[in-house]
């Protein structure tokens, strides 16, 4: 038996944030579905309130939540309030989903990281939730950018880590 973790984050469209998290060590699994709405059994015609989100199963003993956040806050733009790139609205929020106090003490501590390294232009806007349930995405937004590899996404690696 395992003793895999999951991590859950929002950082803009669903497709770019899960096709570079599935390529890092350690991640065993990755998914992408809606989390921190309104709504049951949300689609993507119908989430409100819900961000476009990643489940991230990893090893601990390969790799931490801290490495994780690292990761993320190193391929979106956590500085823009509900917009990646050219996607806008809430759907795009840059959040991390806590599902304990050690999550969101150390995402304090990566935050103050990455804010304090000035290497944005602006303040980190990134919203700390409470973990909810995730709902996985319609079976076409599953490894999408694996099943349409010119497809679009506003993901990239932009720093060397911040930790």
């Amino acid at each position: 038996m395992n003793n895999y973790k999951k991590a859950y984050i929002a950082g803009g469209c669903f497709w770019g944030m899960e096709d570079l998290f599935r390529k890092r060590p350690g991640i065993k699994d990755t998914e992408v579905g809606y989390i921190g709405g309104q709504n049951d059994n949300p689609t993507y015609q119908n989430h409100p309130g819900h961000a476009e989100g990643i489940e991230i199963v990893y090893d601990p003993k390969e790799t931490n939540f801290k490495e994780i956040l690292d990761y993320f806050f190193r391929v979106h733009d956590p500085t823009t309030v509900d917009r990646q790139g050219n996607d806008r609205g809430s759907s795009y929020r840059s959040a991390i989903f806590i599902q304990n106090d050690e999550e969101k003490q150390i995402a304090e501590e990566v935050i103050k990281i990455v804010d304090d390294s000035k290497r944005w232009n602006g303040k980190v806007v990134t919203t700390l939730e409470p973990y909810s349930k995730f709902w996985p995405a319609e079976d076409h937004h599953q490894d999408y950018l694996v099943k349409n590899p010119n497809g679009y996404t506003c993901h990239f690696e932009r720093f060397e880590t911040f930790l």
